[in-house]
């Protein structure tokens, strides 16, 4: 179990007295990673570009904050995280590195559940990139059932055949929140008979974990799965750091998706000749995001102790290696926590006839998010009024389009809740019942927010 009373008083925004709700977007960072960041700054320098004692200590942090990334996710080493902006630039890197391998005929097949970062970089690439050359490929799409909001892995497997270099999905949908069995995927694609340049007969797997990794236990190897993409923006991390795992025996073989200083082998340049750095270098061009790096791998040994030891410091700040029983039982508590934070969120929303909510009807079946639609007002006037009460939700298709427009709805837009590790009962008995006055006012009219009053609470604070 999570003890959300004594990390509750970590995060600022929860101090001031918001109902954090909008987690799927982003978590709040905590105390301890301002402060780390407030430290670092008076040791900081550029890292592989200094002898200075700042620059050794800087480079030392930044890289050993690829071994606790990879150590999470029960990748074999550094050598398979490659770090970007967020998760969308990482699947960005996968579509460009694989481009000139794409050969006419050739589809890629991902789903209508997906974030519009797991789709549109496929459709650019089938539509727009690569008929230029004069190679067609096609993207196909795989249904999920509106009833239940589960992938229909019979219309899924029918798309996936030998001319499928490349099986995309989500392991969690940010609209639906749907958990998707990546092991059943997995077989799918690597029955295809796909003819890779290496001679394995499979489909690549790329899965975007941006909804699934801060929320489940996720080990790579036991997965199998060839790419997996995520931010820390969604797992207590400040903004401008996604990952990207691959298998090292794909990332050696794949073209750079940035040229430039760094990924390059020092002194490896001629008019002749260019040589790229050992892996994971050769996938970082130019100065990266140091301290949002290191950051981000203290926010996984902070969120590991947030599960385990409400905050007794076990993992932060040192260079313990992640045991798996560990990270396997902090996320477990974490999955938990969040069935018991939308069950109870179902249960209340479900009881209001003119709203109607998406996905898995069992908590165990999907992340801790709810989107719903109301007959008698639109999702926007609801995250609105929402808004004035000091409750996060969020409004709009979520980039989830397709899946919005498969369910025909016009506007294409939902309003969602979505709770974390820090949400508690009563948060989610709060921004519900919220949802269920505004719908459905007993006297017939809106409710009187305290917005104001919440305001100033937030800013005093």
């Amino acid at each position: 179990m999570i003890d959300t009373q004594k990390i509750r008083k970590f995060f600022p925004a929860i101090k001031a007295g918001r109902i954090v709700s909008n987690n799927a977007a982003s978590t709040q960072t905590p105390i301890q990673l301002l402060d780390l960041l407030d430290k670092l700054i008076v040791q900081y320098d550029n890292v592989h570009r200094g002898q200075s004692q700042s620059s050794l200590l800087t480079t030392e942090r930044f890289e050993s904050s690829y071994d606790t990334i990879a150590q999470f996710i029960g990748a074999p080493s550094r050598k398979n995280i490659i770090l970007y902006r967020n998760a969308t630039e990482a699947i960005n890197s996968v579509m460009y590195s694989l481009m000139t391998e794409f050969k006419d005929g050739d589809n890629v097949v991902t789903t209508f559940m997906e974030h519009n970062s797991n789709y549109v970089p496929w459709y650019g690439l089938c539509n727009e990139i690569l008929p230029k050359f004069g190679v067609k490929i096609e993207c196909r799409l795989a249904k999920f059932n509106k009833e239940t909001g589960d992938l229909d892995f019979n219309h899924l497997k029918s798309l996936v055949d030998n001319r499928t270099k490349l099986v995309c999905c989500t392991g969690a949908s940010n609209f639906l929140g749907t958990k998707n069995p990546i092991k059943k995927i997995r077989e799918i694609a690597n029955s295809s008979g796909y003819t890779q340049p290496s001679g394995e007969k499979k489909s690549y797997l790329l899965i975007d974990g941006a909804q699934l990794v801060p929320n489940a236990f996720v080990d790579v190897k036991d997965l199998d799965v060839d790419f997996l993409a995520w931010s820390f923006h969604k797992m207590l991390a400040p903004f401008g750091v996604g990952a990207l795992y691959g298998k090292e025996e794909l990332l050696l073989k794949m073209r750079p998706f940035l040229y430039g200083g760094d990924m390059i082998a020092e002194g490896k340049v001629s008019p002749e000749k260019v040589e790229y750095n050992s892996l994971p270098w050769k996938f970082t061009a130019g100065t990266p995001n140091i301290l949002g790096t290191i950051l981000s791998a203290q926010a996984i040994r902070l969120l590991m102790d947030f599960s385990l030891n409400a905050g007794e410091f076990n993992y932060f700040m040192t260079d313990k290696k992640l045991e798996t029983s560990d990270i396997k039982k902090a996320m477990g508590n974490i999955e938990s926590h969040g069935n018991d934070l939308i069950g109870k969120a179902l249960e209340i929303l479900e009881e209001v006839p003119s709203l109607k909510t998406y996905g898995p009807k069992n908590p165990a079946n999907r992340t801790s998010l709810v989107a719903f639609t109301c007959k008698d007002k639109s999702s926007s006037e609801i995250a609105r009024g929402l808004s004035k009460l000091g409750i996060d939700s969020r409004a709009g298709c979520h980039c989830a389009t397709l899946a919005h427009h498969y369910y025909e709805l016009n506007p294409p837009e939902s309003c969602r809740l979505s709770f974390y590790m820090y949400n508690d009962i009563e948060d989610v008995v709060k921004a519900c019942s919220a949802v269920k006055k505004y719908v459905q006012p007993r006297d017939g009219s809106t409710p009187k927010w305290n917005f104001i009053n919440i305001a100033k609470k937030f800013i005093n604070k």
